[in-house]
């Protein structure tokens, strides 16, 4: 394999790594506010639903 064919499958990996790690906060951050407004309205089923997202979000 030629080192530039190498190093650009490299650089593409890296990239979609830090993108997906930025999802991953991103979606996180929006599962925490959406737990506490869950809460906050007595909502069980919302509050379990999203506590397993979130379990599965940090596996």
């Amino acid at each position: 394999m030629d080192m530039k064919v190498a190093y650009e499958t490299l650089l593409g990996l890296a990239a979609e790594m830090v993108l997906d790690d930025a999802l991953r906060k991103h979606r996180t951050e929006q599962i925490y506010e959406a737990i506490d407004d869950a809460l906050a309205k007595g909502d069980a089923e919302t509050f379990l639903r999203l506590t397993d997202e979130l379990k599965t979000l940090r596996t």
